[in-house]
């Protein structure tokens, strides 16, 4: 849904950031800010920032930052045009209503209709399994020890044997065979309509938004015939690639984590017991769409997939997905037992909670399961091994990462450093890999911040400077341009920023609200907020001031000296700079 931009900053202006995060955290006044321990992440001493001045706030420990939405999308895990909803209905103010093309309107009616197909069979389901007919499910779910309180939590019912009941009470309710057909819970036969599921454990399958998209079905002992799991067909409304089993719960579980598993009893087990991160996969492999769901909400992952080979095989299989979406995944061992479910019943919640903390980095479980492959005690073996994981060591095109993984797995496997590196190093260039590295200083010191990180930092600081001293733009306008500020991000915010300052209307909250990606909403917010030097007098003040604009000149004349005769416009850049950057190093700018 668009809204547009002068509703948004009246809804953002009508939401004092003070007084909505107050609603969520203990804010305490610290001179001209709240400060807490930030929510996002796990931390003893306050870093988290609200400024009611700039309507932003700023975590110094883990780097998040936003406006009012940008809070409430964070925090309660939710999309832009959900967050707008939410603080628009706090506020009193009315937003306008969607529109559609009469196609769109026939598409939406059909998909309503289809979502209170699967509604209306969870309410069936659901009473079956407090009926005496539901006799023999409930005893199933006595024996798995599942409290009556996640049964209701989670919709668990109960198909009959006979399944033509199904389709009486929906049919009853108004609902066609075809539309029953084409949600998934029936099919044509011989016979007729008839219904896909009957005589099993039945599992609501939930959006994100609560709404029953499918259905899970399990068998309640070794006679029943069928397989064992039973899923609802993909349908218009149910893509298995792109859900999750538990997501609509998990999404809210503020841990900074997601737990995934591979079966429905595991994620029920695991949110019984506290840990309601948890989430499955829906009778399928892990997908890259299921992937790109998880990380709308967190980078990091926990694998609690079975202890067989083919948990291990889908495990591995699991790493290689979200490394490719640039997540990490740690491993929880679930030793002696097969899963989530046998362990937390025989170990119980801390005994998993310090699994979760000793959990096994990805990679080094990737080495782990391959040393499976090689006899250790045979020389040729080993040197086969350690030519494997060279070539596993390949696969990081990051030198600072490779590099901290060639040392943890020489420290594990008890080969020297240098060798392995070096066995790395020649391993890629047979393969014509990455370019070679040259080698690590003796004392290991390398400088903080590398030339790149340095540029940033100016820029921030002077965006920074003026958000504090705005009445310095007009001393120093003349020297200083957007196009100065050489990070795309950083330009587009100073653009901005001068124009608001012209019209004096600087507003750090609305400049956050240009763009839609969170890690740019978190970036945006750092320019307003990068902490400045603690100096004392108004002389050192100026001084610190005078060389942060300088730096942020000199190094937009290097970059634009670098692009002559590739960028059209690097020229008069060029030209320009040369110029500010005499003047300016003679000048002395005033901070009043």
């Amino acid at each position: 849904m668009y809204y547009p931009e002068e509703l948004i900053e009246e809804i953002r202006q009508k939401n004092d950031i003070v007084d909505v995060i107050s609603g969520y955290v203990g804010l305490q006044k610290k001179g001209g800010n709240y400060v807490c321990c930030c929510p996002f992440h796990s931390e003893k001493t306050p870093s988290f920032s609200v400024n009611r001045n700039r309507q932003i706030y700023k975590c110094f420990g883990c780097g998040e930052g936003g406006n009012v939405v940008t809070f409430v999308m964070k925090y309660e895990n939710c999309t832009f045009p959900e967050a707008i909803k939410q603080l628009a209905d706090k506020a009193g103010v009315a937003l306008p209503e969607v529109e559609y093309s009469e196609d769109a309107k026939r598409r939406e009616t059909r998909r309503q209709r289809l979502l209170e197909v699967n509604k209306e069979a969870a309410k069936f389901y659901f009473y079956q399994l407090r009926t005496p007919h539901g006799a023999k499910a409930k005893e199933y779910l006595d024996k798995r020890q599942l409290s009556d309180e996640v049964r209701k939590n989670f919709g668990l019912g109960y198909a009959p044997v006979r399944g033509e009941e199904l389709l009486a009470y929906l049919r009853q309710k108004g609902f066609s065979d075809d539309l029953i057909r084409d949600v998934g819970l029936a099919k044509m036969s011989e016979r007729g309509t008839t219904t896909q599921f009957w005589n099993r454990v039945m599992f609501p399958i939930q959006d994100i938004n609560h709404r029953v998209i499918g259905f899970g079905g399990r068998i309640m002992g070794d006679a029943d015939s069928g397989p064992k799991y039973l899923n609802s067909p993909e349908t218009e409304i149910f893509d298995k690639s792109r859900n999750l089993y538990g997501m609509n719960y998990a999404r809210s579980a503020r841990t900074g984590n997601i737990i995934l598993c591979e079966g429905y009893m595991d994620v029920i087990s695991m949110h019984q017991a506290g840990f309601t991160q948890a989430v499955a996969s829906l009778g399928t492999a892990f997908t890259p769409g299921q992937a790109g769901l998880i990380k709308k909400y967190t980078r990091d992952v926990l694998l609690a997939y079975d202890s067989d080979g083919a948990g291990v095989k889908a495990a591995l299989r699991a790493i290689r997905i979200l490394r490719d979406a640039g997540m990490s995944g740690k491993i929880i061992d679930m030793s002696p037992y097969k899963d989530p479910d046998e362990f937390m019943k025989n170990m119980g919640k801390e005994a998993f909670q310090d699994r979760i903390n000793h959990a096994e980095n990805s990679f080094m479980f990737e080495i782990r399961i391959l040393e499976r492959d090689f006899d250790m005690n045979d020389p040729e073996e080993k040197t086969n091994f350690h030519n494997a994981i060279a070539k596993k060591l390949c696969e990081f095109s990051e030198d600072v990462e490779r590099e901290n993984y060639i040392e943890a797995v020489a420290e594990k496997y008890h080969i020297g450093f240098d060798n392995l590196r070096k066995l790395v190093v020649n391993t890629a260039a047979k393969a014509g890999g990455y370019a070679v590295v040259p080698e690590r200083p003796k004392s290991g010191i390398q400088k903080k911040n590398t030339p790149e990180e340095n540029v940033k930092k100016a820029q921030r600081l002077l965006l920074t400077w003026l958000t504090d001293y705005p009445q310095l733009y007009h001393k120093i306008k003349s020297y200083i341009t957007p196009a100065d500020f050489t990070i795309e991000l950083y330009s587009k915010v100073a653009e901005r920023m001068f124009s608001d300052i012209v019209n004096n209307s600087l507003n750090p909250a609305g400049i956050i609200n240009m763009f839609a990606d969170e890690k740019e909403q978190s970036e945006a917010a750092s320019l307003f907020t990068t902490k400045l030097p603690e100096l004392e007098s108004e002389q050192e003040k100026e001084k610190a001031f005078h060389d942060i604009l300088l730096s942020v000149k000199r190094n937009s004349f290097n970059y634009y000296s670098e692009r002559l005769g590739v960028d059209l416009s690097a020229m008069s850049q060029v030209i320009e700079g040369k110029k500010a950057l005499e003047e300016l190093s003679k000048m002395h700018i005033s901070l009043n």
